[in-house]
């Protein structure tokens, strides 16, 4: 079945454990507060008691998928990686959740279908279970997270489980049918429902894992392809007109695209290997009858989102965050590590001295095997350049971050309606180099409604290597005055500053930044036109946090005598 057409997390309270029993259709009928399960849903839930559940929460896997440690005592458990994730707190995303109530505002006609497509990478389980019954995936139904006693509200709570990824099948990955969400697994009422994974399981364990979870274990090559993430990280979005019909399509994020026009496929290297490195020696896979297994894939999905992490922990008791507090700020920190190591690297270096001018140039190079920053187009990165004089006085500054989450000259932070172009030179403090995706309306207005938006009028993002401008796909191409920039190539673009010196001899000190944020300032701001809990809950959690909402990537310097 295709989902496209078509976490529970441990407490101490064992309420995941009841969840469980919900969902296997021991606990049935009318919920607390007089709410009742779709009858459709509940006769499909009932019968998944007795042929077996299309989905099970998370806690059923990490019984034993926990407790995993290698010989040094390092921690390799897959549960624990996995709760702190963005995956497992997929559905608590504040941010997510204010940007589909921002769209059901600004489309109310288009609420059922808005919520249907917003709920399918989110809360996967539940829209999955929804539309196996006839109905549609729903998202406010399920909120909050911390009051969900109905069986698709749990569901939903689990946010990107195990069993999700691990049940997808290996029909049409990569292929346009299963972008947006439109994955296959076993249909409701399968006799027997196969979970991949890339070891081969012994029938004695096989057994073990079938009596645990209902779920039977198989060798799977394709569980360590790119192609199995596509589905949701390959995006498309439909503009609506004032009546709610469909005036355009939007390639909203395409992360897996973007590494299929790079050199990384014919190097290789997968998704897998940097957002899931591998434990480097053998390690048991489970803490149940388990043996050492060579390439345990570590489950920490770690991206660029190191600002939602934070989000989560400070406002943990809103949220329904249970992941304790020092996972969730250890995924933080890791996540800027790999931002420090696999994100982008500067040069600078000076071109032309002179008293009347300094012209230097800098260097940036793309280390990730997409367009950095990629997916969702809230992120941005861009370059900060200071000079300052022997006395450690500024002479010229660009780029630089206010504790606000603008960024100082950004015409896009000032004016909504208007946004910073891409340079190839820059002369005054007022220009700043930011790499990032501007969305246009159909009459070409600026904004960060994704239902608005039918295309890009500016897409800058640093290109990986072995992206060639040229041959790209229109729905991965740049636009704007990068795609006429003969030093923005793949890989990597190179800027200059020509500052004025008037008449200044002394030796200068340059020094650049690229910075990143996953959240810009204009994409947080433009929610708090709208009257709603949850567009101005996520407002005041920015304004709070903002001075943290963005990081330094890399950094280089240079003297200019």
């Amino acid at each position: 079945m295709r989902v496209g057409d078509s976490g529970f997390d441990r407490s101490e309270t064992g309420c995941g454990w009841i969840a469980l029993l919900v969902v296997a259709g021991l606990i049935l009928g009318p919920l607390p507060g007089g709410t009742q399960t779709p009858a459709g849903v509940q006769d499909l839930i009932a019968t998944h008691a007795a042929e077996g559940a299309l989905f099970v929460a998370s806690d059923r896997c990490l019984a034993c998928h926990n407790g995993l440690t290698t010989s040094r005592g390092e921690d390799v458990s897959i549960g624990i990686d996995w709760r702190s994730s963005m995956m497992a707190n997929a559905a608590r995303d504040p941010y997510w959740q204010a940007a589909v109530r921002r769209e059901i505002l600004d489309h109310p006609e288009a609420r059922a279908a808005i919520e249907d497509k917003c709920s399918t990478c989110h809360m996967p389980m539940a829209r999955f279970t929804s539309r196996a019954a006839g109905g549609e995936g729903e998202v406010f139904r399920h909120l909050p997270i911390a009051d969900q006693v109905d069986p698709l509200g749990l569901l939903a709570a689990d946010g990107t489980s195990c069993s999700v990824c691990h049940q997808i099948q290996a029909e049409g990955l990569g292929e346009e049918e299963s972008f947006t969400g439109g994955f296959v697994v076993a249909p409701a009422g399968a006799v027997t429902r196969p979970v991949y994974g890339p070891f081969q399981v012994d029938p004695g364990r096989s057994r073990v894992m079938s009596s645990a979870t209902g779920f039977e274990p198989r060798q799977a090559s394709h569980v360590q392809t790119s192609e199995l993430c596509a589905p949701c990280h390959t995006l498309y979005t439909h503009a609506l007109g004032p009546g709610g019909e469909e005036i355009g399509e939007l390639p909203e994020q395409m992360p897996y695209r973007e590494w299929s026009h790079s050199a990384y496929p014919g190097e290789e290297r997968s998704c897998q290997s940097c957002h899931m490195p591998r434990v480097e020696e053998p390690t048991p896979i489970s803490s149940v009858v388990g043996e050492a297994r060579e390439g345990l894939s570590r489950h920490v999905f770690r991206g660029g989102n190191f600002f939602m992490p934070r989000i989560f922990n400070r406002f943990r008791a809103e949220l329904g965050v249970v992941t304790p507090a020092q996972e969730l700020d250890l995924m933080a920190s890791r996540t800027l590590e790999h931002l420090a190591a696999r994100s982008g690297r500067l040069e600078v270096e000076v071109v032309d001295r002179s008293r009347e001018a300094l012209v230097v140039e800098v260097r940036v190079e793309n280390l990730a095997g997409h367009k950095l920053p990629s997916a969702y187009p809230s992120r941005r990165a861009w370059i900060r350049l200071v000079v300052r004089d022997g006395e450690g006085r500024t002479v010229f500054e660009s780029g630089a971050f206010r504790p606000t989450g603008a960024v100082a000259g950004n015409d896009n932070d000032e004016d909504p309606e208007l946004y910073e172009p891409h340079y190839d030179e820059i002369t005054s403090p007022e220009e700043v180099q930011i790499y990032e995706a501007i969305l246009e309306g159909p009459e070409g207005e600026v904004t960060t409604g994704l239902l608005t938006g039918t295309g890009y009028a500016k897409d800058n993002r640093l290109l990986p290597r072995g992206f060639e401008k040229s041959t790209a796909d229109p729905d991965i191409a740049v636009r704007g005055a990068a795609a006429r920039d003969a030093t923005f190539v793949g890989g990597t673009d190179r800027l200059r500053y020509r500052m004025d010196l008037r008449g200044r001899s002394d030796p200068m000190t340059v020094e650049a930044e690229l910075w990143y944020q996953p959240i810009a300032f204009r994409w947080a701001m433009n929610l708090d036109e709208y009257e709603a809990p949850e567009t101005r809950r996520f407002v005041r959690y920015y304004r709070t946090l903002s001075d943290l909402s963005a990081t330094v990537l890399a950094r280089a310097s240079v003297r200019a005598p």
